[in-house]
């Protein structure tokens, strides 16, 4: 009898209830994220209310869409992993300053075109990259993503930035709440529902939430049924120099966070990135943001927060990732159904967000336990990364007096964190010993004084 050849987790698709629930369970993880960026950007250009609900059903299309291409993929554009796609905080800041000098939406979706063409042109040379990614700067890099998104949590988990009760105890009482009901779930559950514990303490919290006044669905009946992007809604983009430059440094930014990403889900679902693969993932973030100008919303990239509910839930299906992104296209293309889930009240969602924020970091360990740490200077990589990753989220105001594409790169705790555990993997690892005697490495890079363990490919380290 032949054989029939085993399929991957990663390819696996499950039953269409479990599709369903699992799928929603991402949505509801990125949610808050996807529509924070057009909130703050609308709200920032005074924009009026019938213009921010454009941008965020026009934002979540172009997410399930982005989602869509990156999991299940076509020629040379996806990386075919359980990857969210989500706009970028990275290009907030950036963006506001561009429509409120003058330039408007259409110099912002000018430079946003511009950028994710530029990042389909620059995927190949960052594939060829990943050689300069052993275990401990992987490892390094998703200890800092989880390390991260924590504060988003806790924000949420105190009611949301800028709520007028932020931090009061029923805020956080709801959110321990749910994070036990995850918790409780996860352990005592059949294996099914552990699988969508996030998800059950959602909805448990929501539930719980509705009696006592924590949120209100008067905004549900006051959205529309069908809402319909249509490219270029507010005019033909403009193409500004400055813009332009500004949103160069945003596409480094993003690349180099994707593929952190990237690696992080490779290493939690077993299927390993490879130099092809990053540069295929990174080609169709530049597609989705070209998507994003054409169609009146911003860059895209990988989502760090559902990285963790990869690792947290261990449903490895990229087909579960892409039903969330279908999922998406539809709350963009019924904005009632948006309203709905945009009412979940933050410290629900913050309940949920420790565990999965944490089980980010806590993957990082993971990764940096095959590291050897001895007689090396691997600590010290280790930890000036992560301080240089942790500054800016626990200091948010330290580089305010710097150049805004200097802020554009370092104000983002992952792109500072990655960039530099891999200058200081090169400083220590790679470059000649003292005395300047060190042999060449099978790389063409010359070692001196490292182990073994780091100096491997990261299939051997693994």
């Amino acid at each position: 009898m032949a054989k029939t050849t085993p399929v991957h987790p990663v390819d696996e698709v499950p039953p269409a209830r479990q599709l369903a629930a699992f799928g929603l369970q991402h949505v509801l993880a990125m949610y808050a994220g996807a529509v924070a960026v057009p909130l703050i950007v609308g709200g920032a250009m005074k924009l009026p209310p019938a213009d921010l609900a454009y941008l965020i059903t026009a934002d979540l299309l172009v997410c399930g869409i982005a989602t869509l291409i990156q999991c299940i993929g076509f020629w040379r554009f996806g990386v075919r992993l359980p990857i969210m796609q989500g706009c970028t905080f990275a290009a907030v800041s950036p963006m506001v300053l561009i429509g409120t000098t003058g330039g408007g939406l259409p110099a912002i979706y000018g430079s946003v075109i511009v950028a994710g063409l530029a990042i389909v042109l620059l995927a190949p040379v960052f594939g060829k990259l990943l050689r300069f990614f052993p275990p401990l700067v992987t490892g390094t890099v998703i200890l800092i993503i989880g390390l991260s998104l924590l504060p988003v949590a806790g924000n949420w988990a105190a009611g949301g930035v800028g709520s007028p009760d932020f931090g009061e105890p029923k805020n956080l009482a709801l959110a321990a709440f749910v994070l036990a009901v995850v918790l409780g779930v996860q352990r005592f559950a059949p294996v099914f529902l552990s699988r969508i514990a996030v998800l059950i303490g959602i909805a448990v919290g929501l539930a719980v939430a509705v009696p006592f006044g924590f949120t209100d669905f008067g905004g549900v009946g006051d959205a529309d049924w069908v809402g319909i992007s249509t490219p270029f809604h507010f005019g033909a983009p403009t193409f500004e120099f400055s813009a332009i430059l500004s949103m160069l440094v945003v596409a480094l930014v993003t690349m180099t966070e994707t593929t952190g990403d990237f690696i992080a889900v490779g290493e939690m679902t077993d299927r390993k990135i490879s130099p092809r693969s990053l540069s295929d993932g990174l080609r169709a973030d530049g597609l989705s943001t070209v998507l994003g100008g054409v169609f009146n919303t911003f860059p895209y990239t990988a989502y760090a927060q559902n990285v963790g509910l990869v690792g947290m839930t261990r449903v490895r299906s990229r087909w579960v990732v892409a039903t969330a992104g279908g999922i998406l296209v539809l709350l963009g293309l019924l904005p009632k159904l948006g309203a709905v889930v945009a009412a979940i009240p933050a410290p629900v969602l913050g309940g949920a967000g420790l565990v999965m924020f944490g089980t980010v970091a806590a993957s990082g360990l993971r990764t940096l336990a095959q590291v050897d740490f001895k007689g090396n200077n691997n600590l010290t990589v280790v930890a000036v990364s992560v301080a240089m990753g942790v500054l800016p989220v626990g200091v948010p105001t330290v580089y305010e007096k710097f150049p805004d594409w200097f802020q554009t790169v370092m104000n983002s705790g992952i792109s500072a964190g990655c960039l530099t555990a891999i200058v200081l993997n090169l400083l220590f690892n790679h470059l000649p010993a003292r005395g300047g005697s060190g042999a060449a490495e099978a790389g063409g890079l010359p070692g001196g004084g490292v182990e073994k363990a780091v100096e491997k490919s990261r299939e051997e380290a693994v």
